[in-house]
């Protein structure tokens, strides 16, 4: 089989097809033959040489955490899925319920286990989970990491009720993922972007209020405005520089702010007398559990929700995709197709 490898010195022009031996599935374990993965983030700093924990091999990595494939064959004592079954990764192969734990932090995809940047993959079969049969292998591929953030922000830690209001920063999959399931929810959205194209592509998916924060620097004005001077009542915190002072803005007193994983990682500091003044909360997110993913699952299957692919790539062509990454041209999510 081929497999895609970044190694040191690490960046885009090292990042190569390889060949490797077909593995096999042992006890408890299943063989997937992936058909699509979507980029994150994390996969463009781990390329980089960026991301903070170590790559699984001395020097080198197989990069991809979220995938879809078809089962091809089972180990010994392997009940969660069959010969044939179409899957998703897990971003967490050990996180199956329950809060997170450093042991369970340990078991993503990517770094420090392998990812799915591969013809052929094993996964423990406690690490893959069976998808919405209406939903393309390309769609399957996004939900792992940005869907799931999504969900677990909006759902898991947040308190949220319909008719509340949420601020959704950009127009990344997190975003994008965080508009779908408040509309489907019956929250209320604002979004924010550089883009009046982007901005309007948002609208149709039910975007309620619309700021294109170059024009407004001083967001967090017109989430006030819309809010009748009240505040959001959660804040999708995926800008970094300069965002989370507009977020503290604008959230509501006791309002929900998300910072959502590797990306807002650049955020400039925090002004405790202003979160305290506000009362509002703060959490980090990264991901979530087997449990969460399956119950977002059979959200998205009831309200037939369709993930938004903006850009499909060979996998052979992964350089143009983290390429088209980089340079922010995307709405919603991007994908290698095997």
């Amino acid at each position: 089989m081929r497999a895609l490898r970044a190694a040191e010195p690490w960046g885009l022009d090292n990042l190569t097809l390889v060949e490797a031996p077909d593995p096999k599935p042992g006890p408890g374990e299943v063989l997937v033959r992936m058909r699509a993965v979507s980029l994150n983030y994390r996969d463009w700093m781990m390329i980089n040489g960026l991301y903070g924990r170590a790559p699984t091999t001395a020097g080198q990595v197989t990069p991809f955490s979220d995938g879809c494939g078809v089962v091809e064959a089972v180990g010994e004592g392997v009940t969660r899925v069959k010969v044939g079954d179409r899957v998703a990764t897990l971003f967490f192969q050990g996180w199956i319920s329950g809060p997170p734990t450093l042991e369970k932090a340990l078991t993503a995809l990517g770094s420090p286990i392998p990812g799915a940047g591969r013809e052929l993959a094993v996964f423990s079969q406690e690490g893959v989970s069976k998808v919405p049969d209406f939903l393309t292998d390309e769609e399957v591929s996004t939900l792992p990491c940005a869907a799931l953030t999504a969900w677990r922000a909006l759902f898991e830690d947040a308190d949220l009720q319909p008719g509340d209001t949420v601020v959704l920063q950009g127009t990344g999959g997190v975003s994008i993922f965080g508009l779908q399931f408040a509309k489907a929810a019956g929250l209320r959205a604002l979004i924010t972007s550089s883009s009046d194209e982007k901005l309007e592509r948002a609208r149709g998916l039910g975007a309620d209020h619309l700021v294109n924060y170059r024009q407004t620097p001083q967001w967090s004005k017109p989430v006030r405005e819309a809010t009748a001077g009240v505040g959001a009542d959660f804040i999708m915190e995926v800008g970094g520089q300069g965002t989370i002072e507009q977020s503290l803005k604008a959230v509501r007193i006791g309002g929900h702010i998300a910072i959502i994983g590797v990306v807002a990682q650049g955020g400039s500091g925090i002004n405790p007398a202003v979160l305290i003044g506000n009362a509002a909360r703060m959490q980090g997110v990264f991901v979530g559990s087997r449990d969460m993913f399956e119950a977002m699952c059979r959200a998205i299957e009831l309200h037939q929700i369709r993930p938004v692919v903006d850009k499909v790539f060979p996998w052979t062509e992964a350089r143009a995709a983290f390429e088209a990454m980089a340079g922010g041209e995307h709405f919603g999510k991007i994908v290698l197709t095997f």
